[in-house]
């Protein structure tokens, strides 16, 4: 079997057409991808300056705060501890005279302590507000507890408020010798 000229012909044009259409279609797709890379890489070099200021902004505000934290640090470690560290025993004191007459402490915030002077002799104080939330005759120990306690012999017990019943604010004063 023998093909014609004319289909010969006619098959070759067919095969051109369609590795013409291949070539069309490869090179429409790989112009689309340039198209979005080329746009990716222009909004990326927009974008790369605004983010270099930011990193040196974020990088000159670490090195505040930075500089800020170390001299905050300095700053407590220069703070004598005897104050805190008085306060905390008094903390657990408090929480120990608490848990003995079965009274809840509720909470125990210690403020900076105040200077008074009484005569020619200057005290530091330390005035605290003790909530407290128990039975009424618990309370009343504990505030008994904190009157006769050998511990807080230069504590004075400045005022009480009976809330509601089974709950109380109990004002103390603690002194101490400053010289």
């Amino acid at each position: 079997m023998r093909i014609s000229k004319k289909v010969g012909l006619i098959i070759g044009a067919v095969i051109l057409v369609v590795i013409l259409v291949i070539l069309f279609s490869t090179y429409s797709r790989q112009a689309r991808e340039r198209n979005d890379l080329n746009a990716r890489l222009s909004a990326a070099q927009t974008l790369l300056p605004i983010l270099t200021t930011q990193k040196t902004d974020l990088e000159n505000q670490l090195a505040q705060i930075e500089s800020s934290l170390n001299a905050n640090k300095a700053k407590f470690e220069s703070v004598e501890i005897t104050e805190y560290g008085e306060s905390i025993v008094y903390g657990e004191y408090l929480f120990e005279i608490a848990g003995k007459c079965k009274v809840n402490l509720n909470f125990l915030t210690f403020p900076k302590p105040t200077a008074i002077t009484i005569g020619a002799v200057t005290y530091s104080v330390v005035s605290l507000s003790l909530p407290v939330s128990g039975e009424l005759d618990n309370i009343f120990d504990f505030i008994e507890a904190l009157m006769t306690d050998e511990r807080f012999t230069s504590a004075e017990v400045t005022a009480v408020k009976i809330e509601v019943a089974g709950s109380a604010t109990i004002n103390l004063n603690i002194y101490g010798y400053k010289g």
